[in-house]
């Protein structure tokens, strides 16, 4: 029976690297970052129903409509708009005392894009 000698553990000089890189990020840092909002502003699963709502809307939805739809309250599901506003998933329109929202044209077509 033979025996397996092993050598002893040494550490590498710094900035060594210990074997080459498979394969390398094709996304450029910015368009990460893009994406990385998108993602996060997603990551809430009201804000996920809420994107699922106004995509299979036809036209603006009224927050007021929103409301119902959800065991929260009208700031609450308004929070959760503005994460998607600033995300640029949805759009918004003030008519007097109401906001009116819509998925924006496009907005999830890079995600998706990516995705594939």
């Amino acid at each position: 029976m033979s025996t397996l000698e092993l050598a002893p553990k040494q550490k590498r000089p710094k900035g060594e690297v210990c074997c080459e890189p498979v394969v390398y990020p094709e996304i450029e840092r910015e368009h990460a970052e893009r994406l990385a909002r998108v993602t996060k502003a997603l990551g809430d699963p009201i804000r996920m129903q809420l994107v699922d709502v106004l995509r299979k809307h036809a036209g603006k939805v009224c927050v007021c409509e929103l409301v119902p739809l959800f065991d929260l309250s009208q700031p609450t599901v308004s929070h959760h708009l503005k994460v998607l506003r600033e995300a640029g998933l949805v759009g918004s329109e003030r008519q007097g005392l109401w906001a009116y929202y819509y998925v924006e044209p496009g907005a999830l077509r890079e995600l998706r894009e990516w995705l594939s």
